[in-house]
C-alpha cells in the first residue's frame, strides 16, 4: 500500500474515533463549545509538539506566495465551515445532516478536477461514487425525520463546501510544515468557536472533562489533520477526500466494537461499498510520459528521480532531510499519483 494511501485512512480513522468519544465526553456541553474545544486541543497539541521538535519557535517554511492559499484554507475550514455546521445542525434533523456531510468529499473531489485540473480516471471516479454511496448507506435514516426548513440544510451544504474549498488550498502548501499547517488551523478554528460560544452563554466544563476532551481534540482533530496534509502531498485533492470519506463507516466501526452497539444491514451494505471503493482507488495504475517544469519548494526527501540537486551548505548525507530546493526540467514516464511533483496537464 502507497504510505500516502496509509496516511489518508489513519487520517480518517483518528478523526472517525473522535466522533463517539467526543459524544461520551461532552454530553452537557454546546455543539459550538465541544467543536471550539475539540479544534483547541488539536492547535494547542500540534504547536506543543512543533515547539519541542525544532527545540523552540522556528519560522514556518511557507514560501511568499504559499501565505494566500494557508490563509484561504484557514479562513474557509477553520472559521466559516465550523460556524455553518453549527448553525445548520441547530436547524435540521441529524439524520439530514448526516447525509448531506457526504456533500464534503464530493464537492473535493469536483473542485479537484474542475477548478485546480487535477487528474482523474473512470477508475478513480467509480471509487468515488461507491465510497460516497457507502456513506449515505450508512447515515440513511430510520425514520421518516426531514429537515426543519431548507435554511439549515443549506448551511451544512455551504459548510460542506467551505470544507472542500479548504482541502484543495490546503493541497497548495502541503508540501510545507504539516505540524504548522494543521496546528494554525486547529488554533483559529478553536478560538472563533470557543469564542462564539462563550458569547452566546456557554461555559467551560469541569477540568476533569475539558483535559480529556482536548486530548480527543489533538488526536482525532490535530494528528488526523497532519495525517491528512501528508496525504494530499501524495495524492491529491480528490483521492485524499475519498478515503478520508470512510471517516463516518470507521467511527461507527470503533462504535460498535468499544461501545458495544449492534451491526446492521445497513452497516455491513455500506461497509461493502466502501471496501469496494478503495479497493478501486488501490488498484490504479496510472502510467504515462509527463513533462516536470521547473519547480522550487521544499519539504522532506530523498535524492530519488525528482531530486537530482546539489547542497550549497554542508551535508551530512542523512536522508530524508529538509531544505529548499530547486527541481530542473525533465521528461519521464512511470506510475504517480497527482502529489507535489505530478501536478500536470493531460
Amino acid at each position: 500500500m502507497n504510505v500516502s494511501v496509509f496516511y489518508a485512512l489513519s487520517a480518517a480513522a483518528l478523526f472517525g474515533a473522535s466522533t463517539p468519544l467526543a459524544k461520551l465526553l461532552g454530553v452537557n456541553l454546546s455543539p459550538i463549545l465541544l467543536a471550539g474545544l475539540l479544534y483547541l486541543g488539536s492547535g494547542l497539541g500540534l504547536t506543543i509538539v512543533r515547539v519541542a521538535r525544532d527545540h523552540g519557535w522556528r519560522r514556518p517554511d511557507l514560501a511568499t506566495g504559499e501565505w494566500p492559499w494557508l490563509a484561504g484554507a484557514i479562513a474557509f475550514g477553520g472559521v466559516l465551515a465550523p460556524v455553518a455546521l453549527m448553525f445548520g445542525l441547530a436547524r435540521t434533523a441529524g439524520a439530514t445532516a448526516s447525509l448531506m456531510l457526504n456533500l464534503e468529499a464530493v464537492l473535493t473531489a469536483v473542485l479537484a478536477w474542475i477548478v485546480f485540473k487535477e487528474n482523474a480516471d473512470r477508475r478513480i471516479v467509480l471509487g468515488m461514487i461507491a465510497i460516497v454511496l457507502g456513506g449515505i448507506v450508512l447515515s440513511w435514516p430510520d425514520t421518516g425525520a426531514a429537515a426543519d426548513d431548507w435554511v439549515g440544510p443549506l448551511a451544512v451544504a455551504f459548510a460542506c463546501l467551505c470544507w472542500a474549498i479548504d482541502n484543495n488550498l490546503t493541497r497548495k502548501v502541503s508540501a510545507s510544515d504539516s505540524l504548522f499547517i494543521a496546528g494554525s488551523k486547529g488554533l483559529m478554528a478553536g478560538l472563533v468557536n470557543c469564542g462564539l460560544a462563550l458569547a452566546l452563554g456557554a461555559r467551560l466544563p469541569e477540568l476533569a472533562t475539558l483535559g480529556p476532551i482536548l486530548l480527543v481534540g489533538f488526536l482525532g482533530y490535530g494528528v488526523s489533520l497532519v495525517l491528512f496534509v501528508l496525504a494530499l502531498r501524495g495524492l491529491g485533492s480528490a483521492r485524499t477526500g475519498a478515503y478520508f470519506s470512510t471517516a463516518p463507516f470507521l467511527g461507527a466501526a470503533i462504535s460498535v466494537l468499544a461501545l458495544g452497539e449492534s451491526v446492521s444491514l445497513m452497516f455491513l451494505l455500506a461497509a461493502a461499498l466502501m471496501a469496494i471503493g478503495v479497493w478501486i482507488h488501490l488498484m490504479e495504475n496510472h502510467v504515462h510520459e509527463h513533462q516536470h517544469a521547473p519547480l522550487s519548494h521544499g519539504h522532506r526527501h530523498t535524492h530519488d528521480e525528482h531530486h537530482q540537486h546539489v547542497h550549497d551548505f554542508e551535508w551530512d548525507g542523512t536522508e530524508p532531510h529538509s531544505h529548499p530546493h530547486v527541481h530542473a526540467p525533465l521528461r519521464h514516464s512511470h506510475a504517480h499519483f497527482p502529489d507535489v511533483h505530478h501536478r500536470h496537464k493531460h
